[in-house]
């Protein structure tokens, strides 16, 4: 039996809204109490002193990429996990873009047993959530057995690529409306898009970049919301990146379409100006928005338009990324960095508070699943995350998890720490 008492820890509750400094008891991995005060302790009770730090719920992640199988150098499950537990989540959910991809039962069975393995260590290991792949190889050219997929226990349907056949994906939204499972769309007009490698504007212009047009995504958006809008199939649209989608998002929400939003946390924290710099871990998919584009995405997310918030963590390795801007894979590393870096950038700024951010990374993200929140709540199971928003570190390779280190913060000191989590 394992009892831990966390002292004076300032508990972030988003699904009150309510933060408040309290005692919290965890016996063998469930919550026993919370109280001002815990006065009554049992003995063996291992005692934290947490008094500055934040507990939450446990961060979900929406979509990220392993290059567990086919592309191992950059990313394993397990170090993918160890990141992931790092960075303060309990929950990640892969992207099917491995090779092979996932596209059957047989390599969702191959991870699931993989994540059962490394589940034995004694280290927390955040809980495995798989999207499968709405194409077969993710080339948008036919369709999977989406039913097969289901049975195997994928949470959803991602390509995590852009699919431009709206036959196809008119066809892919009537077929998944028996079997209610969620479904997640990249929006991005290829023809558009052409070979634009940053957001279209003056700093696009300034920095000799080709452009990538607003109109790629929001053209694409307009699409699949008429044919939500003629199915009533309920979709998630992964990696909102400009105002005007965020407008069209609103619009279609406030007509009762069945939809949820996400953008990525670099698309909150940097625009276009960041690519100066010409750092290969700022090429990006989508490219980083224009300053009111990341605005807009920041008040999208505040006022509920932009459900969540998403890692999207895209590792590569250094010769992969060590080429010209134009030439390097689009991605960036993120499940140890978000957090600290958004609380410093949002909450202590006071542009959000820590419900609202938590909120973003947590619940809302757990919702999109259409999975069950954690919650600190007596009797509930302990799925927490612990946060010191003031400890310093130095983002190193040598101190990273993850085995890629793509990431323009590499060499930069940041502020604020996971502590621990409970998965």
């Amino acid at each position: 039996m394992t009892i831990e008492l966390l002292q004076q820890v300032r508990v972030v509750n988003p699904v009150t809204k309510i933060e408040q400094v309290s005692d919290v008891l965890i016996e063998d991995g469930y919550i026993r109490s919370v109280n001002d005060k815990i006065s009554h302790i049992p003995n063996g009770t291992s005692i934290r002193d947490c008094q500055s730090l934040i507990l939450g719920p446990g961060l979900v992640d929406l979509y990220s990429h392993c290059g567990e199988p086919g592309f191992e150098e950059r990313e394993t499950l397990s170090s993918l996990l160890n990141a992931a537990a790092a960075g303060g989540f309990t929950r990640i959910t892969l992207l099917p873009d491995t090779s092979p991809a996932i596209d059957n039962p047989a390599v969702i069975a191959q991870l699931t047993q993989l994540h059962k393995t490394l589940c034995s260590s004694s280290s927390p290991v955040p809980i495995l959530n798989i999207w499968g792949a709405i194409t077969q190889d993710i080339k948008g050219e036919k369709i999977t057995e989406l039913a097969d997929l289901k049975t195997a226990g994928v949470v959803g349907f991602a390509d995590g690529e852009a699919l431009n056949n709206l036959a196809l994906v008119r066809r892919v939204l009537e077929y998944l409306q028996p079997l209610r499972k969620p479904v997640a769309f990249w929006c991005c007009d290829r023809n558009i898009t052409a070979s634009g490698v940053m957001r279209e504007g003056v700093d696009s212009i300034q920095w000799g970049l080709p452009g990538n047009p607003v109109a790629s995504e929001t053209s694409a958006i307009a699409a699949l919301l008429e044919l939500v809008a003629s199915t009533f199939t309920p979709i998630h649209i992964m990696r909102v990146s400009t105002a005007r989608s965020v407008e069209l998002i609103d619009n279609a929400k406030a007509k009762g379409l069945p939809i949820t939003a996400s953008t990525t946390w670099m698309h909150l924290l940097l625009d276009t100006k960041a690519i100066k710099s010409y750092h290969t871990s700022l090429n990006l998919k989508p490219p980083l928005g224009n300053p009111k584009d990341m605005m807009a995405l920041r008040q999208g997310v505040r006022q509920g338009i932009l459900d969540a918030i998403a890692i999207d963590h895209s590792p590569y390795t250094y010769e992969e990324k060590t080429v010209a801007f134009a030439q390097a894979p689009p991605g960036a590393i993120g499940l140890e960095l978000a957090l600290p870096l958004l609380w410093q950038n949002l909450v202590e700024t006071g542009e959000f508070t820590a419900w609202e951010l938590w909120k973003a990374l947590s619940t809302n993200p757990a919702a999109c699943l259409k999975q069950s929140p954690s919650k600190i709540e007596v009797g509930e199971k302990a799925e927490l995350t612990l946060f010191n928003p003031r400890e310093c570190w130095k983002v190193q390779s040598n101190n990273l998890h993850s085995l890629s280190s793509n990431t323009p913060w590499l060499g930069e000191e940041l502020i604020g720490k996971v502590v621990r989590v409970w998965c």
